[in-house]
């Protein structure tokens, strides 16, 4: 399991601007949020450093956003995109699960708009495309697609890395749910083709971001 954030280091992420994200912080502060994924270095001067969509989410935790009665609270560590057949992973109907997804893909719009040249939110920005599963996986959990659960057959998404550069294969059993997961990638700035297993004929889905 992933640790959660030192004091310090929570302190700067508490600090961030609550609107664009930006950090203030030592050198060696900023250093280790980018190197847990939590933060990154934007590329052009000044090279300002800024909250990832992991870091958004863990703002929001260290804001405390109080939790329901009988909630459990939520975790303060880096999260993590489903993207299927985990064997262990938070469940995905929970409130608490939904508001961390939730507040992960509004960080990842807010990422696009910070760094896109052109501030543009409608489709993938750097980030996604150094993490291509888990950006992927983000955008499906977050408009409310199943992830798979562990074992070969079980229903839902699975998002995986493939040889081919900067693409990822979407597999779904269900035909009209993988439809419907195509569907939500291009919505979400990703290019999307159909394709078959060429042993078994099993349709899957090849999705890269949209470069304009």
């Amino acid at each position: 399991m992933t640790r959660p954030p030192t004091a310090a280091q929570r302190r700067v992420i508490d600090a961030a601007d609550p609107v664009t994200g930006r950090l203030r912080g030592t050198e060696a502060q900023l250093a280790a949020l980018v190197k847990r994924g939590l933060a990154f270095r934007h590329p052009r001067p000044p090279h300002d450093h800024f909250l990832t969509p992991e870091g958004h989410r863990v703002r929001q935790g260290v804001m405390g956003t109080p939790e329901p009665a009988g909630e459990a609270p939520a975790s303060t560590g880096v999260f993590a995109a489903r993207v299927g057949g985990e064997e262990a992973a938070p469940e995905t109907g929970r409130p608490a699960r939904r508001r961390e997804v939730h507040s992960a893909w509004q960080g990842l719009l807010e990422l696009r708009r910070m760094t896109n040249p052109d501030g543009a939110t409608d489709r993938p920005c750097g980030w996604e495309r150094a993490h291509l599963a888990e950006a992927a996986a983000l955008a499906l959990e977050a408009a409310g697609h199943p992830p798979a659960g562990p074992g070969p057959g079980a229903s839902g998404y699975r998002v995986r890395t493939t040889p081919q550069p900067e693409a990822v294969a979407v597999h779904e059993p269900d035909g009209e749910a993988l439809r419907a997961c195509a569907a939500t990638l291009e919505g979400a700035g990703w290019q999307v083709s159909d394709h078959r297993e060429p042993r078994t004929g099993t349709r899957y889905l090849l999705a890269s971001p949209r470069r304009a």
